[in-house]
């Protein structure tokens, strides 16, 4: 990988922001924004939990910061909630609830291949790292 000369040697040179980075930065903000339909506002402790976390991780990736990271741990995290708390193929076919859990389960997929497309590209230009 080959390096830009600097004008003063050694000295790290500001580069221009591409419109790729703010691209990149919108995309993370609209996924938190994405994310924020999920938050259940429910008084059970597994529910507080799982909002206060996830909300964490998604501030983290929003600003860019940890951004792989945090993207892969919430990832695994919203994987492993959506199998247990959206089950619509348990629910027989009439059922309204299973169209209600089907919705939940794919918009939580959304939001998972939001986050993977965060780990596979990197948080961009715009961000703390």
């Amino acid at each position: 990988r080959s390096e830009q000369k600097s004008l003063f040697a050694g000295v790290p040179t500001m580069g221009g922001n591409t419109p790729k980075t703010y691209l990149q930065l919108t995309g993370r903000v609209l996924l938190g924004f994405m994310f924020a339909t999920l938050i259940k506002f429910r008084l059970s402790f597994v529910y507080i939990l799982q909002d206060v976390a996830g909300t964490i991780l998604m501030v983290l990736v929003a600003v860019g910061y940890k951004t792989k990271l945090a993207s892969l741990v919430l990832v695994l995290l919203l994987t492993i909630i959506n199998i247990f708390i959206n089950p619509w193929w348990m629910y027989h076919s009439q059922s309204p609830l299973r169209d209600f859990l089907k919705y939940d389960f794919f918009q939580t997929t959304s939001v998972i291949g939001g986050l993977l497309l965060v780990v596979a590209l990197g948080p961009g230009g715009v961000s703390v790292d």
